[in-house]
């Protein structure tokens, strides 16, 4: 599988990638730019915001939900309007948002981690009908938020750690008890990022530093990679019109001239078909 540039637009730390099933487009945010951008048809926008943002998910065809450095907030992709839903540690000047994804149960899952990866700063919290909620905390580097297709557990990771951890979730997508490490990635001359689950239960983490996107069985075994053009790969997204487009974003930040299509994001045709992102329930 070789991979292909989707957006030629370098971003600072491109993360959040999201296919908007609704409008059969591509999503993502230069977080340190303050950026979204839309892929739809090949016809990109963008919109920019005066704050870090990072995740999304979708209400409607016209509405997302997006994580920022200091709250949750529906944006208009029509009117570009902003309505603030819950703020999200807006006394914290050391934190931002980080990795998130919305859940099978309509919840919005939403990682936060210090400006400078911070030890121990960051926490994730959900949001559901109108409830904001800490799951987990002293997290230095919150990635790879996301979910079995049977909405029966959730999976996440703290970064340096390089430890996959795995929680059983009940019927309204609420934790139950704590996260166990599913998956030892202690010998990976890289970090987990960003990951999304595929439809049949595997898991596709992108691996900062790697140059890849790798694919976990259910077992925990590694089942294939795919290669993509630049180091910082940081978060793929499963999308197209038959759900078997790996999306990925990818970062500039602290690269140099021997990786000259940092910050771009890409796409690759794979074998396997994704999940439907899931709708997130404002009440």
């Amino acid at each position: 599988m070789s991979a292909t540039i989707l957006s030629q637009t370098r971003c600072i730390l491109g993360e959040g990638a999201l296919w908007h099933p609704a409008r059969q487009s591509l999503f993502w945010f230069d977080i340190l730019g303050h950026r979204l951008f839309e892929n739809r048809n090949g016809i990109q926008r963008e919109w920019a915001f005066d704050r870090a943002v990072s995740a999304a998910g979708w209400i409607d065809e016209n509405k997302l939900l997006i994580a920022s450095e200091r709250n949750i907030f529906v944006f208009d992709l029509e009117s570009g309007q902003e309505t603030h839903v819950v703020d999200l540690e807006a006394d914290n000047a050391v934190t931002r948002s980080n990795d998130g994804r919305a859940d099978p149960q309509g919840g919005f899952w939403i990682g936060t981690m210090g400006y400078s990866a911070e030890k121990g700063a960051g926490s994730i919290y959900r949001f559901y009908k109108g409830t904001l909620r800490k799951l987990f905390g002293d997290i230095s580097i919150t990635n790879a938020i996301c979910f079995s297709p049977c909405g029966g557990f959730g999976f996440f990771t703290d970064t340096p750690t390089k430890l996959i951890k795995k929680v059983a979730l009940d019927s309204d997508g609420w934790p139950l008890g704590d996260a166990e490490t599913w998956l030892d990635l202690t010998d990976l001359d890289a970090g987990p990022d960003g990951a999304v689950i595929d439809a049949d239960g595997n898991f596709w983490n992108a691996q900062w530093g790697a140059s890849r996107v790798a694919c976990y069985g259910p077992d925990g075994s590694l089942r294939e990679t795919v290669a993509f053009p630049a180091k910082q790969i940081s978060c793929p997204s499963f999308g197209g019109s038959d759900l078997n487009t790996l999306f990925a974003t990818s970062a500039a930040d602290g690269t140099g001239p021997d990786d000259p299509q940092a910050g771009q994001t890409f796409f690759a045709q794979t074998s396997a078909k994704g999940q439907l992102e899931h709708r997130v329930l404002l009440d």
